[in-house]
């Protein structure tokens, strides 16, 4: 069984960071389900394992925080929808490639039910939306922006941290960092994209589309 977890009000990091390894510890220990856990954070910054100084821009805009999860510099805040994953990968065959790449097919599996294209792209972790509507880039290529970020650390095999997926954030707080070290691409919304979408739109669409997903643990030992 997978809890669901929705936090009506923004969490601070440093507690959803405590409670997240606290549950993590639960699962581990047999105390507890495995969880997602829905929630907003008020505006911040957070760096990656593989944050590098130079990509934040504006240290003083918001505070930042380590993260120790995969990735790069990436902002959180009011408007952005936050799923933190905690999940037994021993119930799920302990491939961290595959893992990701459900996590990945998770989101795009929920923006499809908005009308969404969301792609990912070698070399650029993330969902990506591409715009045609926005002048190319100097190569010629068509510009891309992320609408989801996705990040993650294990604990003897069972995840935390998760994905991050934009439905009507400030744009402009990401301005403080290079998004994920990636400065030739931006980054967009759900309702930057014209779409009237709430974060309950969104949390339903989350649901229906996870156990197509990851599948049905009811039955695993």
């Amino acid at each position: 069984m997978v809890d669901w977890i929705v936090s009506p009000a923004p969490v601070a990091y440093p507690q959803a960071l405590a409670q997240m390894e606290a549950r993590v510890d639960a699962i581990l220990e047999g105390r507890a389900d495995e969880a997602v856990w829905l929630l907003e954070h008020p505006p911040l910054y957070t760096a990656g394992t593989s944050a590098r100084p130079e990509d934040l821009t504006d240290p003083d805009r918001f505070e930042v925080f380590t993260a120790r999860r995969g990735g790069q510099y990436t902002y959180h805040g009011p408007g952005q929808r936050v799923a933190y994953v905690m999940l037994d990968l021993t119930k799920r065959g302990r491939d961290v490639r595959a893992f990701v790449e459900q996590l990945e097919g998770w989101v795009i599996a929920t923006l499809a039910e908005f009308n969404l294209r969301g792609e990912i792209r070698e070399g650029r972790v993330g969902v990506w939306i591409a715009r045609p509507d926005k002048p190319a880039l100097p190569s010629g290529e068509t510009r891309e922006d992320k609408i989801a970020a996705i990040g993650i650390r294990l604990r003897k095999w069972v995840s935390f941290h998760g994905i991050s997926i934009n439905v009507e954030p400030d744009l402009e707080h990401f301005d403080g960092i290079v998004p994920c070290g990636i400065r030739d691409h931006g980054v967009t919304s759900l309702v930057d994209l014209g779409l009237p979408v709430t974060m309950e739109d969104l949390d339903n669409a989350l649901r229906r589309n996870f156990t197509s997903v990851f599948g049905d643990t009811s039955s695993l030992p």
